[in-house]
């Protein structure tokens, strides 16, 4: 079956000041992500469900955003596509405590239609996350980029060549060296490996506390990989990405006027807006916000010729 009519459907009704592209867009790695993008005003997200691979595709027109999934999952994606256009985000209590900065303040009001998803999905941003550890952007992509092609599987749909994420059952069970010529070093291959062999227990964790602890477990997974999972799987506002090589000065910069932070003065900073310091950060990164740099940029290596 082609799959190339949606099997479910559901119009949604966002707020006015709701904006998509804003939204989603965390969803995204690159314009050019194999499983997930933008194109046309429509956003395409190909995953793999309980009830087995979808493509969810969500488009704003009129006041309305119209779900349409397809694939045997369709109606598992488009029952969660509220979630994953960011529609379930509670900002309760956010603007009063935005008011505390003016730069926040000023951030909250002009991006006030960006809302943030939850997927209700740990293995497939953790895959992209395990990926990203120490290593410059355009590494991590190449390395996502190429495992995702390597096992490559086309998403159900009208949107190609949009691909499924790996399993995490086919990544469990592939040594380590499948993943050598994508620039993947053996420390986050046996990573990887280690935590899609325990994929279903974290899936079944009721939230991002429980998660949190559950990858914090696994050997090679450290409190930044796992907010970067949990903001995106829970949608949880406060999760900070604590040991980022850029997120702390980004911090100092924008809300203390200092060129360089680390992880305690960023945490410091950050403390009056508890409850919403994710969300903080992540208005930081929309308005492109950024410490002065100094030095030398990060070489791109590829662990491939290693």
């Amino acid at each position: 079956m082609t799959w190339t009519e949606p099997a479910a459907r559901r119009a949604l009704r966002p707020p006015a000041d709701y904006r998509l592209a804003a939204s989603v867009r965390s969803l995204t790695f690159s314009p050019y992500d194999p499983c997930a993008r933008i194109a046309a005003d429509t956003f395409w997200y190909a995953t793999r469900t309980p009830a087995g691979p979808a493509t969810l595709a969500l488009r704003s027109g009129g006041g309305e955003l119209l779900a349409e999934g397809y694939g045997p999952g369709a109606d598992w994606v488009v029952e969660r596509a509220d979630a994953i256009a960011g529609l379930r985000d509670d900002l309760t209590g956010f603007s009063e405590l935005a008011a505390a900065h003016p730069l926040v303040a000023r951030l909250a009001a002009q991006h006030r239609g960006r809302r943030m998803p939850a997927t209700g999905q740990v293995f497939p941003r953790l895959l992209r996350a395990i990926f990203e550890q120490k290593v410059t952007g355009k590494e991590a992509y190449r390395a996502y980029a190429a495992t995702v092609r390597h096992f490559g599987e086309p998403a159900p749909g009208p949107m190609q060549p949009l691909l499924l994420p790996p399993g995490p059952e086919v990544v469990a069970a592939a040594p380590y060296w499948v993943f050598h010529p994508f620039g993947v070093e053996q420390r986050r291959a046996d990573t990887l490996r280690r935590a899609a062999a325990v994929a279903d227990r974290l899936e079944r964790c009721a939230d991002s506390t429980e998660a949190t602890r559950r990858l914090t477990a696994i050997a090679g997974i450290g409190p930044w990989t796992a907010a970067e999972v949990v903001r995106i799987a829970y949608g949880d506002p406060d999760a900070v990405s604590v040991g980022d090589y850029h997120v702390p000065n980004t911090v100092a910069w924008a809300l203390a006027g200092e060129a360089r932070g680390d992880d305690d003065r960023m945490l410091a900073l950050l403390e009056p807006f508890r409850g919403h310091r994710g969300r903080v950060c992540g208005l930081l990164e929309a308005a492109g916000i950024q410490a002065p740099k100094y030095g030398p940029r990060a070489p791109i290596r590829s662990f491939a010729r290693f």
